[in-house]
């Protein structure tokens, strides 16, 4: 597989702060990259440092091959900040071109691509409006439509979907699993379940320190887990759930829900558990086949 991105012991200090301390990691071609973590854990440092707008202080960072920044990666990777604007003095369509100019695309070009992207985010029929006729979700939907010009190899998009109303931000995981196999999309987002819909990948940040999940972990050090949430709190559920002769292990990750550590055997053990459930009389909202990302990142027993 394509390595796209390779950071080794990669820090960044801002005085005596530091923002991010000796991250390495690996980025391949195909399947969104999730960037989570906690406000302040360095997030927005490490975009910053991908699209070459700050240097580290410490440690190496290539993107394709080449230092970040660097004419060659010009068209090749594009950045979407959460609270991008567009300007209301011009339609949607002229500033879409404009964007495509400074890429070096021709005028005919130029317009192509207009069409194009707004087309991939369902707004063809506002070309010719300006940004104070859209909604919010509308004008957020136009930036996307921006970081889509030029057919770019790696698309980073930053809180992506927030703002938008359950149908627009469908559309547009909708629109990240499509284009994922022209593009490699890396996404930060604070949704975690929506992170866990798009992404293998999960780089994880806390105060500058990098660890990796995957977005579904469904086996861990050869065990196997299952999460189970229920509708609602019954009495002495890990007691009922460790008499199943498949279970280790059995924690509460959160209220109703619970992780469960078993032993495959011959027959499917989510079958055995909803029977299980049924039998007890429990009512069940969800069954998570490994840990949820959720867990993984917040439950210190996963």
């Amino acid at each position: 597989m394509t390595v796209l991105i390779r950071g080794e012991g990669l820090s960044k200090n801002y005085g005596s702060k530091r923002a991010l301390d000796n991250v390495s990691f690996e980025i391949s071609k195909g399947a969104p990259v999730a960037l989570v973590g906690p406000n302040g854990a360095g997030k927005t440092t490490l975009f910053s440092l991908l699209c070459g707008y700050i240097l580290p202080s410490a440690g190496s960072l290539s993107v394709m091959g080449h230092k970040p920044g660097s004419a060659a990666l010009f068209g090749k990777l594009t950045a979407l900040p959460q609270d991008a604007q567009l300007d209301p003095r011009f339609s949607i369509a002229h500033q879409l071109n404009f964007y495509g100019q400074l890429q070096g695309l021709s005028n005919a070009v130029r317009n192509k691509e207009t069409a194009r992207v707004l087309e991939l985010v369902g707004l063809a029929e506002v070309a010719k409006q300006r940004p104070d006729d859209l909604s919010h979700g509308m004008r957020k939907r136009v930036t996307i439509a921006q970081a889509l010009i030029g057919t770019p190899e790696i698309v980073m998009l930053d809180e992506a979907t927030a703002g938008l109303d359950p149908i627009h931000a469908r559309e547009v995981r909708e629109l990240v699993s499509t284009l994922s196999n022209e593009a490699t999309f890396i996404l930060s987002s604070h949704d975690l379940t929506e992170l866990e819909r798009l992404c293998s990948q999960v780089l994880h940040l806390d105060q500058g320190v990098l660890s990796e999940h995957q977005a579904r972990s469904t086996s861990q050090d050869n065990k196997h887990y299952i999460t189970l949430q229920l509708s609602q709190l019954y009495d002495g559920v890990e007691t009922k759930l460790s008499s199943l002769p498949e279970v280790n292990h059995v924690y509460m990750s959160q209220s109703k829900e619970y992780v469960i550590e078993f032993e495959k055997g011959a027959d499917p053990f989510d079958i055995n558990l909803l029977h299980f459930c049924y039998q007890q009389g429990w009512h069940y909202r969800q069954l998570v086949n490994g840990h949820t990302l959720e867990n993984q990142i917040f439950n210190k027993e996963s």
